[in-house]
């Protein structure tokens, strides 16, 4: 982690370890009965995964700041937002982020970038117009807390196993379904070969799906802890959480169809009421369980522990 006064993260580390080296096993069986099985059909799927990945990992900051019409806001801009901002990185001794506003009615937040010095903080209108000062300061203290674990670029990496996956089975169905699963060329297990690389590459899918989703699920209650213990008022952040919930569920389903592309980046997912299902698969613990962290870090603060 960044040397930062954001407070260290013993579970962070552990489990961070303990997944990528999960990640890191399947990627080698993974690799290893993929090239046995087709070679030439996986370099292509390969390519396409570092390419993805790639542009991932540079230009996340600037794929997210357009995909949700944001935009970078001087101080004089907004000068209440850069105060809030400016304390953080004086408690945190953080490197100043830039500072960006979405004009979106969803009230959420997110950041983005590989490193500090290419990270953005971004705030959508929504949120600005329903948290007190020090509710805001809490959900901000949370992103930044994302940047110095840096957390986009841990995510990324962890990510592209299943994104190597993914465009695997993708391609092996799409090429299945022009024929490759009937072809009767002189090949006669060609179609044998495609289906033997669809289930590999679905398997290897869903388990580094799980994974990095458990990942990040962690990765925001340690957000949260930091942030709580960052500012000393984890009440303010667990009374922004359940605002922000109650609010996400009362904004149009249009309207939260159209964010919840960018829920991993989100302070909180943009899901409305009766998400069950999808909350098994979130990139987010249940609010219970954020609020549940908070609680017991406000005794602990009480107690002087």
């Amino acid at each position: 982690m960044a040397s930062t006064r954001y407070a260290s993260d013993r579970g962070l580390t552990s489990r961070m370890l303990v997944t990528m080296f999960l990640l890191g096993l399947v990627y080698v069986v993974f690799v290893t009965a993929f090239f046995v099985i087709a070679p030439k059909f996986g370099m292509i799927a390969l390519v396409a995964a570092l390419a993805f990945l790639f542009a991932q990992y540079f230009f996340s900051d600037k794929l997210a700041m357009f995909a949700m019409h944001g935009r970078v806001v001087s101080a004089d801009e907004a000068p209440e937002l850069h105060g809030v901002i400016d304390r953080i990185c004086a408690m945190s001794d953080a490197p100043k982020p830039r500072v960006a506003i979405a004009d979106t009615d969803v009230p959420n937040a997110f950041a983005t970038g590989r490193s500090q010095k290419k990270a953005v903080v971004c705030v959508t209108t929504g949120l600005l117009r329903r948290l007190e000062p020090v509710e805001l300061e809490g959900v901000l203290a949370h992103e930044m807390a994302h940047v110095a674990h840096k957390d986009v670029a841990v995510m990324t990496i962890a990510s592209f196993l299943g994104i190597c996956a993914g465009l695997i089975t993708r391609f092996g169905l799409e090429w299945g379904l022009w024929g490759g699963f009937n072809r009767r060329s002189n090949d006669q297990n060609t179609g044998m070969i495609l289906l033997a690389v669809v289930a590999v590459s679905a398997v290897a899918y869903a388990i580094s799906f799980l994974l990095t989703r458990a990942l990040s699920r962690y990765r925001e209650l340690s957000a949260d802890r930091a942030a709580a213990l960052l500012t000393g008022r984890p009440s303010a952040l667990a009374s922004a959480l359940t605002k922000v919930t109650g609010e996400i569920a009362r904004i149009p389903t249009n309207d939260l169809r159209s964010a919840q592309a960018f829920n991993a980046f989100f302070f909180t997912p943009a899901f409305g009421k009766g998400v069950s299902v999808a909350s098994l698969f979130s990139t987010h613990p249940s609010l219970d369980k954020r609020l549940a962290q908070l609680s017991k870090i406000s005794d602990q603060l009480s107690r002087g522990v």
